[in-house]
């Protein structure tokens, strides 16, 4: 069993960036909180398999790339860069690429992530979104 916050977190994004709903899942508490960059909240691990899973038919290739780690207790603050191609269709095409800075907030209880937060702007997938309307 992983045991520190940072640990957990960092098996999380690495399961984020492998696209690997279930290994999301097993490191998610079963009630789970996950909140969006625009404050929305999504309660629950069954309702982020599904979040993720949909996520990830969307920007197949999405992946964050960690530059520093903050860790205070189960606290675990992560700064850096997400990025992927907005592929509805499944098809990866180089003009829907996109990458923005992300700040990431776990919280980590008794070696599962009870929270993810993210802080982004979303603006750069939302414009590739638009451009494929």
């Amino acid at each position: 069993m992983i045991n520190s916050s940072e640990a957990v977190a960092h098996a999380f994004l690495r399961a984020i960036n492998r696209q690997d709903v279930e290994e999301i899942v097993v490191l998610m508490a079963p009630d789970h909180r996950f909140v969006d960059s625009l404050g929305n909240v999504v309660l629950g691990r069954d309702k982020m398999r599904a979040g993720w899973a949909g996520y990830f038919k969307m920007v197949p290739d999405y992946t964050i790339a960690i530059e520093e780690t903050f860790c205070d207790g189960l606290v675990v603050l992560m700064l850096g860069v997400a990025e992927g191609t907005y592929a509805p269709d499944g098809n990866i095409k180089p003009e829907n690429r996109w990458k923005t800075p992300v700040a990431l907030r776990a919280q980590v209880e008794d070696g599962l992530v009870t929270e993810w937060r993210v802080y982004a702007d979303n603006e750069p997938l939302r414009e590739r979104m638009r451009k494929s309307s």
